[in-house]
């Protein structure tokens, strides 16, 4: 089965089921065109929605969706997605440490679209060891700007776009902190974490870090521990994994969001208890057509 023709038969099942309750067998039949064994029909039900936590199934083997699925958001190939990384003087961005480069790469139709990239002024020194990672200087911030200096253009650049990082939650607190020290106001825009789309969508790879990650996907980052090119390497891993994405179905923005923060569990398949015809299947088969 292809990725897309994977993801149009879970829209086929999604949409089936926003009608209702089904049996497995009538979904074998609606979704798949499976009219034949029924031991057979229900194991590919199985396969195709049994690993998917939006579709819930019950003793009986009637599916449904999960009431708490978010309403379907706008396509993932409208997003803008705004790819950042930051490079600081240290972890903790509300205890001090500041951004020390910045980079923004727009990610949009399936594609990178725009880039943008500087050296900031932390206004303290550079600790020796962010030096010997980076190869960041206290000369060469000496030069740059202030965030507050560019802390409109960042702003404009993240508003109306979802928010990417590998490790979002560590760069995302230093941008966001780095506004208001600026008094600008932080974006109220969606936010992604490449680390935990990895988790989701690629679990066979145990490490999440960017140097695995790039490997993984064969995308080669042009110099590591610089915002603009570990930013440009996880757009393009972004890019990977909204096709991982769209072969599981995830079409849209808030699907994407809710599934992210899902468990991954499988539904287990009974031959026993799911391939026989249920009580008044065939009745209700007669009654539909």
């Amino acid at each position: 089965m292809t990725v897309g023709s994977h993801a149009s038969l879970i829209r086929r099942a999604v949409v089936r089921l926003g009608d209702g309750p089904t049996h497995t067998l009538e979904l074998a039949g609606d979704v798949l065109g499976l009219a034949g064994h029924p031991g057979a029909a229900s194991a590919a039900v199985f396969q195709l929605l049994g690993a998917d936590p939006r579709f819930l199934v019950d003793g009986e083997g009637v599916w449904s969706l999960d009431p708490t699925l978010a309403p379907l958001g706008a396509p993932l190939s409208e997003v803008p997605f705004a790819v950042v990384d930051v490079e600081t003087t240290g972890g903790r961005a509300w205890n001090g440490h500041r951004v020390v480069e910045i980079a923004i790469v727009e990610v949009r139709g399936g594609a990178i679209v725009d880039e943008y990239q500087t050296l900031v002024n932390p206004g303290q020194g550079i600790p020796s060891m962010i030096t010997s990672l980076t190869g960041i200087t206290n000369d060469m911030t000496s030069v740059a700007p202030y965030f507050e200096h560019i802390a409109e253009h960042v702003a404009g650049r993240l508003e109306g776009r979802a928010f990417v990082a590998h490790n979002a939650t560590f760069d995302w607190s230093f941008v966001s902190a780095e506004l208001v020290r600026a008094n600008v106001d932080v974006p109220n825009v969606p936010r992604l974490c490449t680390v935990r789309m990895v988790r989701r969508l690629v679990p066979a790879l145990r490490h999440r870090n960017l140097d695995v990650v790039t490997r993984y996907f064969g995308v080669d980052i042009h110099a590591r521990h610089r915002a603009h090119g570990d930013a440009l390497a996880t757009a393009r891993v972004l890019l990977r994994l909204l096709d991982e994405a769209g072969g599981r179905g995830v079409e849209d923005l808030a699907t994407l969001q809710w599934y992210l923060k899902r468990r991954r569990q499988r539904k287990e398949f009974n031959p026993d208890q799911y391939s026989l015809d249920f009580p008044g299947y065939e009745a209700r088969r007669r009654r539909r057509q």
